[in-house]
């Protein structure tokens, strides 16, 4: 992963006690990217360097610790986050990792996103097991046998899936990288999609069969972005934060996460949304709401200059949200 450009010189939290406490999930890409986050920080900040000014606490969130059912029947992708924001608000730890993906739109009165990584990529990845050919990326659903079970717990993927292929059947499959691959193994489905960033992430590019582009299957909003909160009268930790701020990576996911906020969906509600950022300065997003069974599917794009970010977003979930059918969002 390549290290952001440091907007200005990095200091360290004045008066601070160390370890500096971060929390984070306890999965083994969670503790990658938190690796990442705490050694890009130690970089950009000399004098943390040599020191042990980091300790990691591992938090077991509700939705690492319920793995039978999908997130929309226990309450939505924000249990990723909940017991972490209840740390960061009783001072047990100092800031958070996230998967910006898996973070809410509206975060905890006193809790703020104070800095976003340089994204990965942010594509979906095919994996397929045994009994399907190989895909050819300018059809890559092709490769699926007729009424071939798919695992995956994303209903957006699921809706992308079953608008493409109606004939597939999709079962809920959870559980971290590793466990989701071990399942495919056993036979328990014929392929699964992960993200393409925790893959690479993880040292296992190489288990992907194709990479799917972003028009065949539109990512999660902020999919393949780390996200650093911490609490709104830290100033100390977000000036701190400001030295490893990605640019790009702010921009898009304000307008991902704009856009989602404009919609408004549950975990129940299928949405993606890709924001590129352009070297003139330029950014296209492009956002989808489906139906889960895939009968129904709305994708558009908008464009715009980066700094107006969050209005591209918002304007775009509105004009989605305007035109959708009413029961998708129920």
């Amino acid at each position: 992963m390549k290290a952001a450009t440091p907007q200005k010189p990095a200091v360290a939290p004045h008066s601070r006690p160390l370890p500096m406490k971060v929390g984070t999930r306890g999965s083994p890409l969670a503790l990658v990217q938190t690796r990442f986050f705490l050694h890009l920080l130690t970089t950009f900040c000399p004098v943390l360097r040599g020191m042990d000014a980091f300790q990691e606490h591992a938090i077991n969130t509700t939705g690492d610790a319920v793995q039978d059912r999908r997130l929309a029947e226990i309450g939505g992708k924000g249990l990723f986050a909940k017991e972490i924001h209840e740390a960061l608000l009783d001072r047990r730890v100092d800031f958070a990792v996230h998967s910006l993906k898996d973070l809410e739109t509206e975060l905890p009165p006193g809790i703020m996103l104070a800095c976003t990584l340089k994204r990965e990529d942010a594509r979906d990845a095919l994996i397929l097991g045994p009994d399907c050919h190989d895909a050819d990326p300018s059809d890559p659903f092709a490769c699926l046998p007729a009424g071939a079970v798919i695992g995956t717990s994303s209903v957006r993927r699921q809706a992308q899936l079953l608008h493409a292929r109606p004939d597939l059947s999709i079962v809920p499959i959870r559980g971290n990288v590793q466990t989701r691959l071990g399942k495919l193994a056993a036979g328990e489905c014929a392929a699964s999609l992960l993200a393409l960033a925790g893959l690479r992430r993880l040292g296992m590019e190489d288990r992907a069969s194709v990479v799917l582009d972003p028009d065949a299957m539109v990512p999660a909003a902020c999919q393949g972005i780390i996200g650093i909160t911490v609490r709104e009268d830290d100033h100390d930790l977000r000036e701190m934060l400001l030295a490893i701020e990605d640019p790009e990576a702010k921009a898009v996911a304000t307008a991902e996460r704009a856009m989602l906020a404009e919609l408004d969906g549950s975990c129940r509600t299928p949405i993606g949304g890709h924001a590129r950022l352009l070297p003139n300065g330029e950014l296209h997003l492009t956002g989808l709401v489906a139906r889960a069974d895939g009968s129904f599917l709305l994708k558009r794009s908008a464009h715009g200059d980066g700094a107006d970010a969050h209005r591209i977003g918002a304007e775009l979930g509105a004009s989605l949200r305007a035109d959708c059918p009413r029961d998708v969002f129920a």
